[in-house]
This record gives C-alpha cells, structure tokens and sequence, in this order.
C-alpha cells in the first residue's frame, strides 16, 4: 500500500473540526505516512499554536509509531510585508514547515502575498496560489518553494493553471488535503485524482504525491 504525505490540515488550533490526537487517528485510518498539523496563523496567537502543537507532539508522538507528525503554520491573510518575519519566527520556535495561504481565487487574499511568500528563504509551501504570474512560479522554482495543488473545494479551481506554469518553469508541485474535519481527508486514490485532474500524467502524479514530498522532508 501506498502511503501518503499531507502537509497542509488544520485542528481545533484554529478552524478545524478536531482535536490533534483525532486527528492523527483519522489520518492512520486514511493511510497516511506523515501529516502535517498547519493550523492558521498571524501575530495573535503564533505563539499559541506553536507551543500547544509541539506539546503535543513531544507528549504523544511516540504513542502514533505508524505515522509521522509534522510541526507546520499557515500565515493566513497576513500583510505581504510581515510574512518573511512571522515564517521565520514560526521556524525559530518549532515549525518544521511554513506554509503561506495563496491568493486564492476564492478569497479576499492581499495581493503580493504570492511573491513575498516565494521570496522568503522560511517559507516551504505556497498554498492554493490561484492565478499564480509565470514570474512568481520561475521564482518559485529557482527558490525551491512548492507549489500546492489542492484538494479543498474552492481552492482546487485553479490547479490546472498551477501545474501548467510549474511544468513549463520547473517548479515542485505538492498534493495537500487542506483538511478542516473528518471527511476531508485524502488516501492515495484521491490524491492521485487529484494531480491528474490538474493535467499531470500518471507516472508525473505518481512523482508529486509520493517523491516531492520526501524532498521537503
């Protein structure tokens, strides 16, 4: 069986349906291999979020052997300017990955939030980027910063357009779930619809949900 890599769910920390220990349980049960805990973020309450993940992850990681949990942010809606300070103020106090909320096209996200995102050497992910400029994706390839193909309804309109830019510059695509609750999970099925539905090949979906990831780590 195929094991999967999601980097991008939220909990109760912020506007998730669950609690941290249900749901790594859920993401046993959908086969996951590692899950990343990415609850939003900005100024108010990064430091909250951080200090009760990684309680939680020093407390029950060993008691989860199966599956690998992951310390992740998602600055969400923060002004362009403030997203270099706060992903590496996420790094210096525990995130493993930094994760930026895109400018999707389904919300009111600041414009620049692409580009400073890309730009910033603390910054892993560029989550659900929306109409993304060939500019910001060579950025983003020259930089290592990958790109979010997402499953969450909504945010996942514009994939197509992402992979088509990221194949043509050389960019690194992801396959999250962007889960907020129990049926929002993904298995290795779905994710693999998922990068095929954004025009991807087989064997080029295989390699953005089961070896891209496996470069982030």
């Amino acid at each position: 069986m195929n094991r999967i890599f999601d980097f991008h769910t939220h909990t109760l920390l912020s506007d998730g349906e669950l609690i941290c220990s249900e749901q790594i349980r859920h993401a046993q049960i959908h086969g996951y291999k590692v899950i990343g805990i990415s609850d939003h973020v900005d100024e108010s309450n990064i430091d909250f979020v951080l200090r009760s993940l990684n309680n939680f992850i020093e407390k029950e990681q060993t008691l989860f052997e199966d599956i690998k949990i992951i310390a992740a942010v998602e600055i969400t809606h923060v002004p362009p300017d403030l997203i270099d300070e706060l992903a590496k103020h996420a790094k210096d106090n525990g995130a493993k990955v930094v994760i930026v909320h895109g400018e999707t096209i389904v919300e009111p996200v600041f414009k620049g939030t692409n580009y400073y995102s890309i730009i910033s050497e603390h910054v892993d992910i560029l989550a659900h980027p929306g109409l993304i400029r060939d500019e910001e994706v060579k950025l983003a390839a020259n930089n290592g910063t990958f790109l979010e193909l997402s499953a969450r309804k909504g945010h996942c309109l514009s994939n197509g357009h992402v992979r088509k830019l990221a194949q043509k510059y050389g960019a690194k695509l992801i396959v999250n779930s962007d889960a907020h609750g129990p049926d929002d999970f993904l298995n290795y099925d779905f994710a693999l619809k998922v990068a095929m539905a954004s025009g991807a090949s087989l064997e080029e979906s295989k390699k953005i949900i089961l070896e891209n990831p496996r470069s982030l780590l």
